[in-house]
């Protein structure tokens, strides 16, 4: 027997946990969330416990463990894609960090055509709906202190970090009170999605405390398999929950499934080129070449020091001390595991010709990769950093028929001039900013890259051997008018163009990546779209100040990009 339900929701993650709760909050429809991945359980240490990060990425229990083909200028290297394999999504399993990208990425979004509603202004009640920016003042305008979504800064109280803010402004660059404020622009503290000592997912902050609506349900592992179409129009969805095949109809279908699962998901029902679905076997419902392309991500490095003097986190990371560092966490919800360790770092332009900053520096008081491997050193630090808004693009296809392979992902990273330029100026300001005299207290030695790393070159060598993604694909079912020929979603609606009753609300649906995590633009698109999708009238824009460089704050806000 069918299932049917007003709107069907498929992902659970960041953008479905956002939907779920919008679209049931009047209990006028009934809504279906199905999540591919297992439940969030409160007890589940590795994804409730901040520290914890870097255990479930990789496990097939949390990480759907998706890779990229041979990277064509990094060697042929594959660069592991984790994504979130649990209800909450990568939000269940990313590190924690919220930054809402630049006001001018937002710019840049609504000065496309049809994009208009997308600009800044338009986005951040949208922002402020969702935000409790615990530590903002109250009175600031750009900054939301009533939303689900609860938000702790910093600290960054290890003398490492105040080094660092320090050996910045002696670099040059300026402290900011909030990157998320009114200037992104410095260093500073960061806001992160830990809550009392516990991760603060979106599934935490929007789903968990809805689950007993009568009009919500919610279903884990339940993997879907194809969107079901009559025509051009979708009428419900197929998936697959304890061995067994389930058909649910829908009045409308949403896809929340992110950058990678979305454009999947759509090719495998015939949603693509035609011609590449046509060559394995799949006859297409719609042709629509844009999706799976204008694949985007971050790459990023680290650079690591040692430190002489026994300041840092690095300690901690010793086998001995963890039990008791668990224990501390279990009792009190403190101690070393209950952050994330990002809880300050920076933005900078890399040089004169942007007009908003093109680099990213997350500063961590320890030494250590995003997969737990710790750097030979009793003490040590290290930044984070790469290019925001690369123009390298990539492209994903599926390989067949089949929903359980994963498709085949090509992002050309250092493909391009550009992205080659900022990766030399990312690592020359990183050093520059390091051996300033705040920190020569605190450097004994760089470890990664290392003193023999110093010519463009070798740098552009060390970055395509020794970089990870930032994990943050995207852009892969763009928004834009039906006159672009590689745009795939309406932006006034969110449908996907030439089809009914299916829309895209993810990160596959941003036209351009963020200067940041992106973690929060997705739950703002997500809770701008629920508008859209009830058909309410929008929240009223903002037109805001916001910091520009070179521009007087009285003007800021009335200048287009």
């Amino acid at each position: 027997m069918n299932e049917t339900y007003d709107i069907v929701i498929v992902g659970g993650g960041s953008a479905g946990s956002v939907l779920g709760n919008r679209l049931s909050e009047d209990g006028t429809r009934s809504v279906l969330v199905l999540e591919a991945g297992r439940s969030d359980y409160p007890w589940d240490l590795l994804i409730q416990m901040p520290a914890a990060l870097p255990y479930p990425a990789g496990k097939r229990f949390y990480d759907w463990k998706y890779a990229s083909d041979p990277e064509p200028y990094m060697n042929g290297r594959r660069i592991k894609h984790a994504r979130g394999k649990v209800l909450g999504g990568s939000s269940s399993i990313n590190g924690m960090i919220f930054q809402r990208g630049n006001p001018m990425d937002y710019e840049r979004w609504g000065a496309d055509p049809g994009m208009e509603t997308w600009d800044f202004a338009h986005c951040l009640p949208y922002f402020k709906r969702m935000e409790n920016a615990l530590a903002s003042d109250p009175e600031d305008e750009l900054r939301g202190h009533n939303g689900p979504l609860k938000l702790e800064r910093g600290p960054a109280n290890n003398p490492l970090f105040q080094a660092f803010f320090d050996a910045a402004v002696e670099a040059g660059y300026s402290r900011t009170p909030d990157v998320n404020g009114f200037r992104q622009e410095g260093f500073g503290p960061f806001d992160k999605n830990v809550y009392k000592g516990r991760r603060f997912s979106a599934s935490r902050a929007y789903l968990r405390p809805v689950m007993k609506r009568q009009n919500l349900t919610v279903k884990t592992r339940a993997f879907v398999t194809s969107i079901d179409f009559d025509g051009s129009r979708a009428n419900g969805v197929t998936y697959r929950r304890n061995g067994k095949t389930h058909h649910v109809n829908a009045g409308e279908v949403i896809l929340s499934g992110g950058a990678i699962n979305t454009p999947q998901l759509l090719q495998l029902s015939g949603v693509g080129d035609a011609e590449h679905l046509r060559s394995i076997g799949i006859e297409p419902v719609v042709d629509l070449p844009g999706v799976g392309e204008n694949l985007q991500d971050h790459l990023e490095v680290y650079i690591q020091y040692s430190c002489p003097l026994p300041v840092s986190e690095q300690p901690n990371l010793n086998k001995a001390r963890m039990p008791w560092i668990g224990l501390q966490w279990l009792l009190g919800r403190k101690g070393p595991a209950a952050t994330n360790h990002f809880e300050g770092g920076g933005f900078v332009r890399s040089n004169e010709n942007v007009n908003y900053p093109n680099l990213m520096f997350h500063f961590l008081p320890l030494a250590v990769r995003y997969d737990g491997q710790k750097a030979d050193t009793d003490h040590g630090f290290q930044v984070h950093v790469g290019p925001m808004y690369s123009d390298a693009r990539g492209t994903l296809k599926i390989r067949s028929k089949n929903p359980k392979e994963h498709p085949s992902m090509v992002y050309n990273y250092l493909s391009t001039e550009q992205d080659r330029r900022e990766w030399v100026e990312a690592i020359k300001i990183s050093r520059k900013i390091l051996f300033q005299p705040a920190m020569a207290p605190y450097n004994s030695g760089e470890i990664s890259p290392g003193p023999s790393v110093r010519t463009d070159k070798e740098i552009l060598e060390w970055v395509a051997k020794d970089a990870e993604t930032a994990l943050h694909p995207s852009c892969t079912a763009k928004m834009g008018p039906d006159l672009d020929p590689m745009s795939v979603v309406d932006p006034l609606t969110m449908k996907i163009h030439g089809l009914d009753n299916v829309r895209v609300v993810d990160a596959s649906a941003m036209s351009y990546i963020t200067n940041g995590n992106i973690h929060a633009p997705v739950l703002m698109l997500a809770e701008k779209a629920a508008d859209i999708i009830l058909g309410r009238k929008p929240l009223e824009p903002i037109n805001a100040d916001f910091y520009r460089h070179g521009v007087h704050p009285a003007d800021a806000g009335t200048i287009k990009p």
